[in-house]
């Protein structure tokens, strides 16, 4: 039998017991109700004016500068931005750049004590120290162009706009130089040709004469010649066939049936280094409607026009029905092989006169705008020199109004910046 001071004691314990319990249960519940509290601010809808995006209100209405409904902000927006700031270890390139030796190794203990961050975005996408090699603890921060922002589209919304996307790939690419030229007709080409091969006739009977002035200028009149048609656009090859055929060519005053005619065709200077001799030429003539002539560039005029910043392309057509006649317009194309190029579809691109921008699809379902630096275009697909990567999926369909969004997103968001909120009353 326990006395009665024993009863007391395990009485006592009992009710410490009890009331530990009730503090903790009253503790609990006020965490639940102090969370709960959080969660239905967190819930607290924003409306905002499409018109007007630095006027908010925490209810319907209308805005009080336009009258113009407010929209509801999408609650997955504002998950979004607050996940956004709960990353202090994510930075971008530049301000990864502008950090003081040791500013971000002190994140962890580094080898060498002090480091400093390359100014690279290699550097730092790799997340590691460039001097130690230790892991620096970091993520680039994908800093969306000036006036976009990034923004997240559900399944529904996407199929109301129309939002299709294709991969980021390697593709072959043949590069289109179009031009305007004209069938040759070139008498003062014809008429230096036979200056040139009377200079070469009266070079040969020179030989035989004993007085040297008279080789010497015989062979100054090969040279002059020779000049002559360098300037108007020959070159040696063309030169030497001239010579061994040993007559003018008959083709640039007038065409025969089965023959050959001549097309001078201007090409820009920018597009010069795309374009070379023995490259294949096609032509079409508006007389002639439906009809192709191939031929060969044969030369390039070595010296630019100084008004129009372009070089003369003399190609070669066959003319085999006789059809084009000398001083015909015709619209000529030359197909360049520019080999395997990082492309992504020309519509995937959206022009804004400052910047070219593209929209790049993400795992979590979101929409990331990317600035991209483009190189040739073709009739089908855009080089992509950097702003992404291979494989990554970017939107062909429904560009527009993704950019209307991802601006109005970076518009409400700068304004939320600024000096907070405008409450309707």
């Amino acid at each position: 039998m326990m006395n009665k001071r024993g009863v007391r004691i395990v009485v006592f314990i009992l009710i410490a017991v009890l009331a530990g319990r009730g503090f903790w249960a009253w503790k609990s519940g006020m965490t639940r109700r102090s969370h709960a509290g959080h969660s239905e601010a967190a819930e607290k809808a924003v409306y905002y004016c499409p018109m007007h995006p630095s006027y908010t209100s925490d209810r319907p209405g209308t805005c009080p500068i336009c009258n113009m409904n407010l929209v509801k902000k999408e609650a997955e927006e504002r998950v979004d931005e607050q996940k956004e700031e709960n990353f202090p270890r994510e930075f971008t390139v530049q301000e990864l750049i502008q950090m003081k030796p040791g500013e971000i190794c002190v994140l962890h203990k580094c080898k060498m004590g002090q480091c400093m961050i390359a100014m690279s975005e290699e550097f730092a996408r790799l997340g590691k120290c460039p001097h130690c090699g230790e892991d620096l603890g970091v993520t680039i921060k994908n800093v969306p162009p000036e006036g976009y922002a990034k923004l997240k589209l559900g399944p529904e919304k996407q199929e109301v706009l129309g939002v299709e996307t294709a991969p980021v790939r390697k593709v072959r690419m043949t590069q289109i130089v179009r031009t305007v030229g004209r069938i040759a007709y070139d008498p003062e080409l014809y008429q230096t040709q036979q200056e040139y091969l009377q200079a070469i006739s009266a070079s040969q009977k020179a030989e035989a004469s004993a007085v040297p002035e008279i080789k010497e200028q015989a062979a100054r009149f090969i040279d002059s010649a020779r000049i002559k048609l360098r300037l108007l656009g020959l070159s040696e090859e063309l030169i030497k066939e001239i010579e061994a055929a040993g007559k003018p060519d008959r083709s640039l005053l007038y065409s025969d049936a089965g023959g050959r005619v001549w097309l001078y065709a201007p090409i820009y200077e920018y597009e010069m280094p795309l374009v070379k001799v023995g490259d294949k030429m096609e032509a079409e003539v508006s007389a002639i409607p439906g009809k192709k002539f191939e031929g060969i560039i044969r030369a390039i005029d070595s010296v630019l026009d100084p008004m129009t910043r372009s070089a003369r392309v003399r190609a070669v057509l066959e003319n085999p029905e006789g059809l084009l006649k000398p001083e015909m317009y015709a619209n000529a194309v030359v197909r360049v092989d520019a080999g395997e190029k990082l492309a992504v579809p020309e519509e995937a691109v959206f022009a804004t006169g400052e910047k070219n921008i593209v929209f790049v699809e993400k795992s979590d379902g979101s929409f990331e705008p990317r600035e991209v630096v483009l190189g040739i275009s073709t009739e089908k697909f855009s080089e992509i020199r950097s702003g992404v990567g291979e494989w990554e999926m970017v939107v062909t369909s429904g560009n527009f109004l993704i950019d209307s969004e991802s601006r109005l997103k970076s518009a409400l968001q700068g304004m939320g910046s600024k000096g907070g909120h405008q409450h309707g009353g």
